[in-house]
């Protein structure tokens, strides 16, 4: 018997007004089995939460096409600092004066040279 491991989910650390949207929807909007969003959630790819007892994903990890470009490798080099997912997402949602903005609005509008700069500095 092959065991699928649990979908990892971060507690609920983002304002109210975040805008989450569930996995169903998520599959729904590309076309792909909610498994496959699961996938992304194992992988590192996507960060998921739990509000209200509902998983999610935020929107602003989400463009038309799929996934914001940077995000999965931002994810990733703050995973392999030993951030844990909720403390990605604080990160990633936290305004930042000397960006300007937050983390994940520099990666939605295609900044994310310095993004990743900064969390690779994190790391150290």
């Amino acid at each position: 018997m092959v065991h699928v491991s649990a979908i990892p989910a971060a507690p609920d650390v983002l304002a109210p007004e975040v805008e989450l949207i569930p996995i169903p929807e998520v599959a729904k909007r590309f076309n792909r089995p909610v498994t496959r969003v699961h996938q992304l959630i194992r992988e590192g790819q996507l960060l998921a939460m739990r509000r209200d007892g509902e998983l999610s994903v935020p929107a602003a990890f989400l463009t038309e096409d799929g996934i914001v470009k940077g995000l999965p490798g931002t994810i990733t080099l703050l995973s392999d600092a030993g951030y844990h997912p909720h403390e990605i997402l604080r990160w990633l949602f936290t305004e930042d004066d000397t960006l300007p903005g937050s983390p994940i609005q520099a990666l939605c509008e295609n900044r994310g040279r310095e993004v990743k700069r900064r969390a690779q500095a994190m790391g150290f």
